[in-house]
Formats: C-alpha cells, structure tokens, sequence
C-alpha cells in the first residue's frame, strides 16, 4: 500500500505527462489500490470465513459468470435463479399436505323431520301399495258361480303392522351407523376414519376431474364406495342379529311345543346368522360393483343410482343362486 501511493505521488509532480494522460494513470492506479486492498484484506482471513462472509471469489464469480454466460448461450448455461429453484425445491413443496376432514352427523339424524318423513313414506308405500293391486274381473257364468270364493275384507292392520316395524327398523339402523362412525373416530386412525366417512358421490366427482382411465375410475369409485358403504352394511347385519335373537330365544312359537330342545335353537340361530351373513357381504360387494358402473355413466347421481339397486340387487342374486345349487341360507 505505500509502494503504491509513493507511486501516485511521482506521477502527480512529473512534468511530462498532460492531463488526460494523468486522469487515466489515476484510474488505473485506483483499479490497482482497490485490488491491493481487496486483496489484502481477502489475505487476513482464512478460507473458510472467506466463504461464510462472501468474499472469497467463488460465489461471486459464478453468479457474474452465470450472468454473462446467460446474454451468450442460455442454452447451455442455466440462470442462477433457475438453477437455485431446482436445486432448492422439490417437486413434492408443490403439494399441500392431503387433509382428512372428518364431518360426523348427529347421532339422531334418523329422527330429524326430513329423514323420518322419508323413511315413513317408503315403508307405507311398501306395504300398501300391493293392496291396490287390480283383481280380475268374475264372470257372469252359471257353471262358474259355485266356485267363486267369498270376498274377504281388505286387511289393513297387518301392512300397517309391518310398516311400522319397518320403520323402526331403518331407524335403527341408522342410529347405530352413527355409533360405529363415532366408534370408528375414536378408535381407528384418521385417514382410515376419513375414508369410512367419506361422502362418496363427491368422491366419485372429484376422481372424474382428474381425467383417470376407464378402467381405474372404475376401480376406484368402486373401492371408495366398498369403504363408504361398509359401515351402513355393518349396522344392518348388527341390527338383523338382534332381530334373529328375539326370533329364536325371546319369542314364544305359535306351534304350541314351547320346550324346544335349546341346540335346535342354536342351530337355528346359527343358519340365519350364516345367511345373513352372505348376503350382507353380497349386498355390499354388489354395491360397489353397481356403483362403480354408474360413475362410468354419471359421476355422483350413476353413483348413487348404481350402490342403491347393487344394494338391493346383491341378496336376491345370492339366494336365487343357492337355490340353484340346492343350498339353504
């Protein structure tokens, strides 16, 4: 550092150069004295607080190296920012974190006044509507009218009878669907919990815009609905059990012969569970099947169209299929 200043000192007191000449020494000598000093001060700290603190070349010539090689051939050398970004981020960050958001309904929603009115309407509609089936009409033959039977009164206690148990039935079921949902929060993990939670027909419309194949949308919705489906079967098998268990242990037969061995009772009892059983598991495997053709046709309306008569459709196939095999369920 005195070495140089000396130098400017000399250069300023000679007479043999102009201004111009001397403004472009001091330019350059100050080029010169910036380096030095640069390069002094580089040389009091180690390598490795040059690197921490930026100063130590490395960093800061490739980021203007970067920067002049981009304007020539950005082809070949990347942008520093680009090249940070790949380095840096994973195609992973842009993903959020998938969220389970578990919604329970209320525990008695089987008696709210929508539901209720439902449930009342189909059963009725159920067991009258057969009552008003038109009969054919009796011919006016001589030859023919000792044979017509008398025309017995329209029994209207028994459809209203069975109504009723049928209400009180689908209510149960419900109910206790709500209990093994609460059971299934409590006890099982969220994601889990989630997918036996999930609404389904909401499912099914998110999966077709995601543009899947035909042939894994189909799968898929069918999945998504054996789990969604799984705890309303489980509750009617549980709610049929009960029944089974008045039918053979509680009620008092109409046949006169109350002393029944208790292992007929048992086998009995073990053959309706067995039944019931199979075609809950029908019942459950039809739906999903049906439900996921009707995706293919509708995303949530094919949906639910396709699990309700997949529902309904799975016992009646299973029994006739055992009647043709010669078996009793």
């Amino acid at each position: 550092m005195a070495g140089v200043a000396l130098l400017l000192d000399l250069l300023k007191r000679s007479q043999g150069f102009s201004t111009q000449s001397l403004h472009s020494h001091s330019l350059f000598s100050a080029t010169v004295a910036a380096s030095a000093a640069a390069a002094s001060i580089a040389a009091g700290r180690p390598f490795a607080s040059r690197a921490i603190f930026g100063d130590g070349g490395l960093f800061s010539i490739a980021y203007c190296d970067a920067g002049a090689s981009a304007e020539l051939n950005a082809d070949y050398v990347p942008d520093l920012r680009s090249a940070s970004k790949d380095a840096f981020y994973h195609d992973s960050i842009k993903y959020r974190t998938k969220e389970y958001p578990i919604q329970l309904k209320p525990l008695f929603s089987a008696f709210g006044l929508k539901a209720l009115g439902m449930t009342s309407l189909r059963s009725f509609l159920l067991f009258y509507l057969p009552l008003l089936e038109p009969r054919p009409p009796v011919e006016d033959d001589d030859d023919f009218l000792q044979d017509v039977p008398e025309e017995r009164p329209t029994d209207l206690v028994t459809p209203f009878q069975n109504s009723v148990k049928q209400i009180i039935r689908e209510t149960s079921v419900v109910t206790i669907r709500r209990v093994l949902e609460r059971l299934a929060v409590q006890y099982v993990s969220p994601r889990m919990a989630w997918k036996l939670l999930k609404d389904v027909p909401k499912s099914a419309r998110r999966k077709a815009n995601r543009g899947m194949p035909t042939l894994l949308y189909f799968y898929s919705v069918s999945r998504t609905t054996f789990r969604g489906h799984l705890l309303g079967v489980a509750a009617s098998w549980l709610v049929q059990i009960v029944i089974e268990i008045y039918r053979c242990f509680i009620r008092k037969s109409n046949s006169g012969n109350e002393e029944v061995d208790i292992r007929v009772k048992f086998g009995h009892f073990r053959k309706k569970v067995y039944g019931t059983l199979v075609k809950c598991s029908a019942s459950l495997v039809f739906a999903s099947i049906g439900a996921g053709i009707g995706a293919l046709f509708h995303p949530s309306t094919g949906q639910w169209i396709g699990c309700a008569l997949g529902d309904f459709a799975g016992p009646i196939i299973v029994v006739v299929c055992f009647e043709k095999l010669h078996m009793d369920i």
